[in-house]
């Protein structure tokens, strides 16, 4: 059983005016049952013991009544009984800053947007949100678990137009106003105020931009796009119920099979990408998931070999590994936990980004990710990011319009030859992901440092 109660709050403004200003609240819980290998789960926004009697009676019939269909019986990998309470931490509680200063702060960056943009930026925006989970977890195998998230970010966004044209840019990183799982310090430490006219004359540069160059190219992804390349091409591959097929929404099973488990060249010897639940405030971390499984640090790709999935207890099961790796989680009380991301990241290199430019003799750097689409084996992808620039002879050149790429995962990821040091790796938030019907919202994260892969089909369909 699962209670959950979630408060949040977003802003926005735009234009100079506030666009809204909204606090949502939400608690109910839910019941999973596992009966002669079958599930039964249902829940409820009313919590009181006669309601819960009645859900539980109702989740074992639902299970009964799965179990007579014909299929794969459901077996759990052990888990260690636990009772134990998790807080994330944070330093200014998001919820006790006034609101007026909240606006204040936004609307003074989203002017300085408009500012920068010489004219051209007609449309200007500013938001800020936060998000607190609270979830008890009980089990009849003796767990009984409580945990707190606290989530918090802010964003910028510019809209450039010129004849038949529209161009777009934002701050930090597109449409992610939760950033990760911070307090208030994390929108403050963003300085968008100090950023804003930045974001607006690059939205009116983007206007005059020329169009980014088409051929085979290298190219150096900032790690703004690299969330998204990690997401959709390792990320959602590597979840073992898309593998197995039992669950297949949105674009979604994989070409990673488990025959390839273990010997399989995913990319090349600097490719490392773990599943990592632990790191500190990741979107993706927790101490335990929605089986109770302590939340952990699972090598997906080990300098280029595919080694393992994020699993459930039913699915590790089925793989013959002796326990789940903690990767279940449900959206809310009123859904099953399914296997979802926790921070997918791409393990630093040596390179600094500087170095990495000057060995780069013809290629193309982009940042943030402006459009993707992939294919169900998450094989075949093209991205768009919202800002390029040419890179020529080892240096920096023109700034170029809607860059673009192509490419095959396993072919892609052999072409990546460097991989940004420490120093330049940064953990970002993807609120956003969608899996499951009915859908589910997870919150993840992807860690990288700017990369470089060689020889990409780039500016298809300039």
């Amino acid at each position: 059983m699962r209670f959950v109660s979630r408060v949040g709050e977003t802003i926005a403004v735009k234009n100079g005016a506030v666009e809204g200003a909204t606090a949502s609240t939400d608690l109910g819980f839910g019941l999973r049952v596992l009966k002669d290998g079958a599930w039964g789960f249902a829940s409820s926004s009313t919590p009181g013991l006669e309601e819960v009697l009645a859900v539980a009676d109702r989740a074992v019939g639902i299970a009964k009544a799965s179990a007579l269909v014909p299929g794969q019986r459901a077996k759990l990998a052990p888990v260690e009984p636990v009772e134990d309470r998790w807080e994330s931490p944070y330093k200014k509680d998001p919820f006790d800053v006034k609101l007026a200063d909240k606006l204040e702060l936004l609307l003074s960056a989203e002017k300085r947007v408009r500012d920068g943009g010489g004219g051209k930026v007609m449309v200007a925006q500013a938001s800020a949100g936060a998000r607190r989970e609270e979830k008890s977890f009980a089990s009849t195998e003796g767990s009984y678990i409580e945990q707190a998230i606290t989530e918090c970010g802010a964003g910028l966004s510019a809209y450039a137009v010129g004849p038949g044209e529209l161009q777009r840019r934002t701050y930090p990183n597109g449409d992610r106003e939760l950033t990760g799982c911070y307090g208030w310090e994390a929108v403050e430490a963003l300085d968008l105020v100090g950023n804003a006219e930045r974001v607006g004359q690059e939205a009116a540069q983007l206007l005059e931009a020329k169009k980014c160059p088409s051929g085979p190219k290298d190219i150096i992804l900032d790690t703004t796009q690299m969330v998204l390349q990690i997401h959709e091409s390792c990320g959602h591959p590597t979840e073992l119920d898309r593998v197995y097929g039992t669950e297949a929404g949105f674009a979604g099973t994989s070409f990673l099979t488990t025959d390839k488990l273990g010997k399989f060249k995913y990319g090349s010897d600097k490719v490392t990408i773990v599943a990592d639940a632990t790191v500190p405030h990741g979107m993706g971390t927790f101490k335990y998931d929605d089986e109770g499984v302590p939340g952990q640090r699972t090598v997906l790709v080990d300098k280029g070999t595919f080694k393992n999935y994020t699993t459930s207890r039913e699915t590790a099961t089925r793989l013959g590994q002796k326990a789940s790796n903690g990767a279940m989680r449900a959206d809310g009380w009123n859904r099953m936990p399914i296997i979802r991301m926790t921070n997918i990241n791409l393990e630093p290199g040596d390179w600094t980004l500087d170095e990495m430019i000057k060995d780069t003799k013809d290629g193309v750097y982009m940042e943030i990710n402006k459009s993707w689409s992939i294919d169900d084996k998450r094989l075949n992808f093209q991205f768009g990011t919202e800002i390029g620039w040419e890179i020529k002879d080892g240096a920096l050149g023109d700034m170029v319009k809607s860059p673009n790429y192509t490419g095959i995962t396993p072919e892609f990821w052999a072409g990546c030859d460097a991989v940004g040091d420490k120093k330049h790796w940064k953990l970002w938030g993807t609120p956003n992901c969608g899996k499951g019907e009915p859908m589910q919202v997870a919150h993840v994260g992807h860690g990288s440092a700017p990369t470089r892969f060689r020889k990409v089909r780039v500016g298809v369909g300039q």
